[in-house]
């Protein structure tokens, strides 16, 4: 049996550039109604916080890693998404290839944040995107992130306030530069789990008397997700299932989901091949052919793409069923209609159909 939870991953609080407390966060992921949430404040590893929330018989589990990046580079760049290392590790931030490889001697996991983050001139913001694709040893990358998302809306002041005040219209999908970037990198024969994070921050502004917070939690907490899938049922024990949503992620085992537009919880993405089936993330023989099956929650427009080439597309359907015989890395993208744009709604994570006999 499998079974899923819905995770929010990517904020901050005041110990660095947030508003919110970790109990806030937590309370504010109960309301929304996720399963989980990652904590990754700048260059700073928080202990002591981590564990269970409660909301009568509704829990969320609160875990935290850190958001890593040198801070005295020109330009800043290369932020890393660090989870499950469990210490400090901001001081390795100027050797970014010693740094994964010490994420890795820890059994952490690490993730390229916002791998394409475009400037925005005139509300002073840098580009942020991530640089350096020679390294190696990284788990995946943050292919959708909310708040670079609203950075490419803010062209100018006008612009700037009308997403302000109106943020179910900015998130449209990953970069198409981001997703080009992962495809690449998939037909390298690299295994590369993308995620969706949501780099909340709820920051307060202040006008003369006007106050306002502008994307909090709770509204993020319902817009760009990651759903893991696990074999085995959250237990309650914080440990264990820090661990067990730790390796959801390693595994790839794991989609992107725009929950605003409508929920994403029960899509599914298989293959079936002579002898077992596989979920996303996992590798499976071609011979004598497999058959990939996605089922959504409700009707959208379905594409499977092989090394980033559409090879199926249908409209207003539910499951998509093709069956292949060729070697190749295979995913799923769903897209809706939503405040009058069409956008992504579902992205998974690849299915590897190999060449080999037995995997």
């Amino acid at each position: 049996m499998i079974y899923e939870y819905a995770g929010n991953l990517h904020m901050h609080t005041p110990f660095s550039d947030g508003m919110g407390t970790h109990d806030e966060i937590g309370d504010a992921a109960l309301r929304a109604g996720l399963d989980f949430v990652v904590v990754t404040d700048h260059n700073v590893w928080v202990e002591g916080v981590e564990g269970y929330r409660y909301d009568g018989d509704q829990r969320v589990l609160l875990l935290v890693g850190e958001e890593i990046h040198d801070q005295v580079r020109v330009p800043q760049k290369n932020h890393l998404l660090v989870l499950g290392a469990e210490r400090e590790l901001a001081r390795l931030a100027p050797e970014p290839q010693r740094l994964l490889d010490e994420i890795a001697r820890l059994g952490g996991l690490a993730f390229f944040a916002h791998p394409v983050d475009p400037a925005a001139p005139k509300f002073r913001q840098e580009d942020l995107s991530w640089v350096d694709w020679g390294l190696r040893g990284y788990t995946g990358i943050e292919i959708w992130n909310f708040m670079s998302d609203f950075k490419a809306r803010l062209t100018s002041i006008p612009a700037g306030l009308f997403y302000s005040y109106n943020p179910p219209r900015i998130a449209r999908g990953p970069f198409p530069e981001a997703i080009r970037q992962w495809d690449r990198l998939l037909a390298q024969g690299r295994r590369v789990v993308a995620i969706g994070g949501s780099d909340a921050h709820a920051l307060n502004i202040r006008a003369g008397p006007l106050h306002a917070t502008v994307f909090p939690y709770e509204f993020l907490f319902r817009a760009v997700n990651t759903h893991v899938l696990t074999n085995e049922p959250l237990t309650g024990d914080t440990a264990a299932d820090r661990l067990s949503i730790y390796a959801s992620l390693r595994q790839g085992h794991c989609f992107v989901g725009y929950d605003l537009p409508a929920p994403t919880r029960g899509f599914r993405f298989t293959a079936q091949g002579k002898d077992h089936a596989v979920l996303m993330g996992d590798a499976i023989p071609a011979h004598p052919a497999v058959t990939l099956q996605a089922w959504l929650p409700q009707r959208a427009d379905i594409r499977l793409l092989c090394h980033g080439q559409v090879i199926r597309e249908v409209y207003d359907q539910q499951s998509i069923v093709e069956t292949v015989k060729t070697p190749g890395v295979y995913r799923l993208e769903a897209a809706a209609d939503f405040r009058g744009r069409r956008r992504t709604w579902i992205l998974s994570n690849p299915i590897y159909v190999t060449d080999g006999a037995t995997e």
